[in-house]
């Protein structure tokens, strides 16, 4: 799921876009962010859907293995034993993949060489050849050779990294979060009732991330004179223009969490845009941005306008 450093870079690709554009609309802006976060839930969705379709496949193959003009006695007798694996056919029958199935309209007819690939891919492996021989079945081996399927049949393919690339812009970013939800989902998958089952919450509490990204994409707009101006009086030495646009955005956003933000202690908002710029930024950008932040938090405690909830959560 999603957590909230993945949060705080959504909020911060969003603010780079609202200050690259020609709009001022804030409500459109913070739509979009909303949008982004949804996105990541669509692309569990396709993931989940490819899964399914690289299974599928086996069915279309048989089918074309006895229809050669020479078929062998494995072409005319395949083992279809993975058409009954428990995760597949649960994931089948379960109403909240089905649902967003539609809600996403999922159709992978736009590539249908992708699955044959992956499919292929997959029957040549050994891994494959195992599953296919083992008679001692349970929920916990028929979920291994779907990880197999997902960590190195789909995502070593280049050809589905180009479609998730293509498709979900922030893929890169994403991918992370994605695999975290993949994986939850084979721990939530445990029963061989389907409505035991259930997908991975992109949020553990979406009513408090979604307030929180949307009062700090907001409250970073609105205070966007005042922070820049804080941060020009510590970086007098520097020219403006050599400042990396996401450093700045980095430091409004911490900014943002010392003063507006009293249940998130200093030391977690420093160490989270701290790491953030190493993903984002240059690299001299961790030490600059740590530098110039101690100097702000200095000046905003001594005026009092740091105001935390909680021990401890100031220091």
């Amino acid at each position: 799921m999603l957590n909230r450093r993945h949060l705080r870079v959504k909020v911060l690709q969003s603010l780079y876009a609202y200050h690259q554009s020609d709009s001022r609309d804030i409500k459109h802006h913070e739509k979009q962010l909303l949008s982004s976060i949804d996105q990541v839930f669509e692309m569990y969705i396709w993931m989940l859907s490819l899964i399914s379709e690289v299974i599928s496949y086996t069915e279309r193959d048989a089918e074309e293995r006895s229809n050669k003009h020479l078929p062998t006695a494995d072409d005319l007798n395949p083992n279809l034993k993975i058409l009954s694996n428990r995760f597949f056919t649960s994931l089948g029958d379960n109403k909240e993949y089905l649902v967003s199935l539609k809600k996403y309209k999922v159709d992978w007819s736009f590539d249908p060489e992708l699955a044959k690939s992956l499919f292929t891919t997959l029957k040549n492996s050994t891994d494959y050849a195992e599953y296919l021989a083992k008679t001692d079945d349970t929920i916990g081996s028929d979920k291994d050779i779907i990880k197999f399927i997902f960590k190195k049949v789909i995502l070593k393919s280049s050809l589905a990294e180009q479609v998730f690339e293509d498709k979900f812009i922030y893929w890169p970013v994403d991918r992370e979060v994605l695999q975290a939800l993949i994986a939850k989902t084979f721990k939530n998958f445990a029963y061989d009732d389907p409505k035991e089952n259930h997908l991975a919450e992109i949020s553990g509490n979406w009513v408090e991330d979604r307030d929180f990204v949307v009062n700090l994409f907001e409250q970073t707009i609105r205070f966007d004179t005042p922070y820049q101006e804080l941060i020009a009086q510590k970086t007098q030495n520097w020219e403006p223009d050599r400042i990396a646009m996401m450093d700045t955005l980095l430091m409004k956003m911490a900014i943002t969490e010392f003063i507006n933000f009293t249940s998130i202690p200093v030391k977690v908002t420093i160490n989270e845009y701290l790491e953030i710029s190493k993903e984002f930024s240059t690299p001299k950008s961790n030490s600059f941005i740590n530098g110039i932040l101690d100097k702000i938090l200095f000046e905003l405690k001594a005026e009092n306008k740091v105001k935390k909830i909680g021990r401890g959560l100031i220091e």
